[in-house]
Parts: C-alpha cells; sequence; structure tokens
C-alpha cells in the first residue's frame, strides 16, 4: 500500500511521541534514535538509519552527511535532544532537506520537557504533488 507523505509523517510523529512518552527528556541523541528505530519498526514503516547522503552544489558532489533516518524513501528525520530547538537547528534540517533533494524533513527534538517536531519543506517541491 503506498502511503502518502502526511501518513508517513503522521506515523513518524506518533512514534516520536511513544518514544518521548515512556523515556522523557535527558538522554543522549543516540539513545532516542534506537528508540525510534524500534517504534518506526513496529508500525511498519521502511527506513534506513545513519543513512550517508550525498550533498551537491550546482550539480556536483561535494560530499556526504549521514541523515538520521530516511523513511519510506520519502521523508528525512533529523533528531536533537537539546533542551530547546534554535533557528539554527531549522536552518541545518532545511538545508539538509534541500540538498539531499527530498520534498520534506522532520526536526524532532526529544530534549525538552514537552516533544518538538518541526515539518521542513523543500521550496523545489510542489506540496499539493508530495
Amino acid at each position: 500500500m503506498i502511503q502518502t507523505i502526511d501518513e508517513i509523517t503522521y506515523k513518524i510523529n506518533g512514534c516520536a511521541m511513544k518514544v518521548h512518552n515512556t523515556l522523557g527528556n535527558g538522554f543522549q541523541e543516540l539513545i532516542y534514535q534506537r528508540c525510534l528505530a524500534i517504534e518506526l519498526k513496529k508500525a511498519g514503516l521502511a527506513f534506513g538509519r545513519e543513512i550517508e547522503q550525498t550533498i551537491f552544489y550546482e550539480g556536483i558532489d561535494v560530499g556526504t552527511r549521514r541523515a538520521d533516518f530516511v523513511v519510506e524513501s520519502k521523508v528525512i528525520v533529523e533528531l536533537k535532544a537539546l533542551i530547546n530547538l534554535e533557528d539554527v537547528h531549522l536552518a541545518q534540517a532545511k538545508n539538509y532537506v534541500v540538498a539531499y533533494d527530498f520534498p520534506i524533513g522532520l526536526l524532532i527534538n526529544f530534549g525538552a520537557n514537552s516533544l518538538q517536531f518541526k515539518k521542513i519543506f523543500n521550496p523545489k517541491y510542489n506540496q499539493k504533488n508530495v
């Protein structure tokens, strides 16, 4: 069954909420990453963890960066475990979405008292068609 990006991001957010409700805040990012992998698997989502993505500049390969998760080959997920998200983290996540050429990404922060997540759109894509 083909899932829409909205359905995928809804499931990812649900998985992240389960992890945050279970663990709370205060752990290192790697712990949240491992727990989220467990929940994504339970949710039946196909994903890769620490997937190396090539960064292109004007069509030229300029290096690589590892994405925390690539889910269903459609959504980049970047995790943080910080007291508060700042503009620089949002900018970083947006840069990844654009550089990796994905239509959408999620920035999820487990470090705050309440789970924080931001949906990041690649301006190159028409959001009605993704």
